[in-house]
């Protein structure tokens, strides 16, 4: 019932049950893969995120981050720099498999779509992810 008249309910409501249970209490770890700047002392929401913030974001290793302004110049850098779009065009992946040469759309000719090949980007993730499982310092981070 707590939840039912909390603010950000969807925000706390998986976390709580998942912390809460004794099959997942002592696996979870304390962290939800969000970049999130917050004002100090924090407010009640997070700042916007911008330009500024946009090398901090990728070191965190990070995969998400929130929250943005609409249509802030950091999107595009996003898109551009990290997810490697370009014209409004999906990010390429393992299924864009055509030649961009002449303006072509890679795209346009897809292969597997199942296939999915590991970046720069997912170094970063695996960093996150190796330190937040360190076995040295696991405990420290499980729920509360």
């Amino acid at each position: 019932m707590y939840y039912t008249n909390f603010l950000s309910s969807p925000e706390g409501y998986f976390h709580t049950v998942v912390c809460n249970h004794k099959d997942y209490q002592n696996t979870s770890v304390n962290h939800d893969l969000h970049y999130i700047k917050w004002d100090n002392p924090p407010k009640q929401h997070p700042m916007n995120l911008t330009l500024e913030h946009f090398d901090d974001m990728v070191q965190s290793g990070s995969p998400f981050a929130r929250k943005f302004a609409k249509d802030d110049p950091v999107l595009n850098k996003i898109d551009e720099k990290l997810l490697r779009r370009s014209n409004n065009r999906f990010a390429p992946g393992g299924w864009c498999v055509g030649n961009s040469g002449s303006g072509n759309d890679p795209c346009s000719v897809y292969g597997n779509p199942y296939a999915v090949k590991p970046t720069v980007n997912s170094k970063r993730l695996e960093k996150l992810i190796v330190k937040l499982l360190d076995a040295e310092t696991f405990r420290s981070k499980q729920c509360k």
